[in-house]
């Protein structure tokens, strides 16, 4: 007996000393005070985690600072360098402060490039193919998402597959199409090519794959609804957060295009970026007139981007959240 007493001893003093150490009562529920190294309330922060915002700390603010520095730097270069002359530009250091030639330089800029024209041909083409990528890409994606026909899988691979093939060789065959349309220096000769993406139809049929309940379609068909009124009071209203993403990436695309708007326009007819390169012509290029038509093209598309842009972040979030 007495040996196992001696081995139970112990056993019972290590117990004793977990529960002495353990809060016990409210201070073992909310964290309070009344035991000396008492921790903060495990109930309580996660409490008021789950009320509250989550407040970053000085490292996460100070890299996002820095991010914000980089990406903003090279259009402050650009309005920098679009107020200053071409003199100043060439000299060593270069300026890092705003001159007195900003405006001038814009107006020689919007002038020379015929930059009013170049802005509404732009806002005419990227906006069109934005539409019709959104919309055809919409269909095309829910077909491939929730329909069921003949051949579906070996479609969507051909689909996919068009992107793995590079834009500079279907140069020379797209050049002799709309030439024998005559369709050169004309817009539809830059809108029609890609008024439909691959990568939209792609994006569009995974987003539907998961955010477009089948039951919802059927409970439609149900309902009597027609194939189009399916497709507009079910389909649209669900793809929508994913219609605004799409259309903005679309549209920024659009917008910047170069490669083949430089084929298929001439100075007479351009887009922002056709006309740009008639800027940069002479035996010694301006550059500071360069800056400031860099700077005419960039404000518009910065000006969508900051209206529409909360507009598209909330549906984003709209969309991420299940009802």
């Amino acid at each position: 007996m007495s040996a196992l007493k001696s081995d139970r001893a112990p056993l019972d003093r290590g117990l004793s000393d977990l529960a002495t150490s353990v809060p016990s009562g409210p201070d073992r529920r909310s964290g309070g005070k009344g035991g000396k190294g008492g921790r903060p309330g495990l109930l309580r922060g996660r409490a008021a985690s789950a009320g509250g915002q989550l407040h970053g700390g000085k490292l996460t603010y100070g890299v996002l600072i820095l991010v914000t520095v980089i990406a903003l730097f090279p259009l402050f270069w650009t309005a920098v360098a679009a107020s200053r002359n071409n003199t100043r530009l060439a000299e060593s250091p270069p300026p890092f402060w705003f001159g007195g030639n900003l405006f001038k330089n814009l107006e020689i800029a919007w002038t020379d490039a015929n930059m009013g024209l170049a802005l509404f041909n732009t806002t005419l083409v990227a906006g069109s193919i934005a539409a019709g990528t959104v919309l055809f890409g919409t269909i095309a994606g829910f077909a491939f998402a929730k329909l069921r026909f003949r051949f579906s899988n070996i479609l969507l691979l051909l689909t996919v597959g068009t992107m793995m093939v590079p834009p500079q060789l279907s140069v020379v065959p797209l050049f002799m199409a709309i030439a024998e349309l005559e369709w050169t220096n004309q817009l539809q000769a830059v809108i029609l090519p890609t008024f439909v993406s691959a990568f939209g139809v792609f994006f569009m049929r995974q987003y539907l794959l998961q955010a477009l309940p089948t039951e919802l379609i059927e409970a439609a068909r149900v309902d009597g609804a027609s194939s189009m009124r399916v497709l507009w009071h079910v389909v649209f209203p669900a793809a929508r957060p994913a219609m605004a993403v799409l259309g903005m990436l679309t549209f920024v695309m659009a917008w910047n295009d170069f490669f083949w708007p430089i084929i298929a326009l001439t100075q007479q007819n351009p887009t922002v970026q056709v006309a740009l390169t008639g800027l940069g012509r002479g035996y010694i290029p301006d550059q500071s007139v360069i800056m400031a038509g860099a700077l005419l093209g960039t404000l518009p598309l910065l000006l969508i981007l900051t209206v529409f842009g909360k507009q598209i972040v909330g549906g984003i979030m709209q969309g991420a959240v299940k009802g």
